[in-house]
């Protein structure tokens, strides 16, 4: 199963309900949306700085990802960025695919 990695960014709103709810009732409402998708919570790390939130999990496919993001961000009180996260052996197998590429201006 795909990996990705969630960062979230709480909005003032975000924030308040993080204070109000607690940390691990968000981890588990965190948990619960990525199994209902389908996938497992791998980690989950409280973080500060632009990222206020840093989340692993696997999901079985991109759209599955890509449902939570919508689902999140529309939600108004956090921002998700979501990034593939790419095994050694996948770049190996990228790196024995022949691609013909022309660079602008070539």
């Amino acid at each position: 199963m795909p990996k990705y990695l969630i960062k979230a960014a709480y909005n003032a709103d975000g924030v308040r309900g993080l204070i109000k709810d607690g940390g691990s009732k968000r981890r588990a409402a965190v948990q619960k949306l990525v199994k209902d998708a389908g996938g497992k919570l791998e980690a989950f790390y409280y973080s500060y700085g632009d990222d206020d939130a840093i989340i692993i999990v696997d999901l079985p496919d991109a759209e599955s990802g890509l449902a939570i993001s919508l689902a999140v961000n529309a939600s108004g009180a956090v921002r998700l960025t979501t990034t593939p996260l790419i095994t050694p052996e996948e770049i190996d197998k990228a790196a024995k695919k022949m691609v013909k590429y022309r660079a602008p201006g070539t």
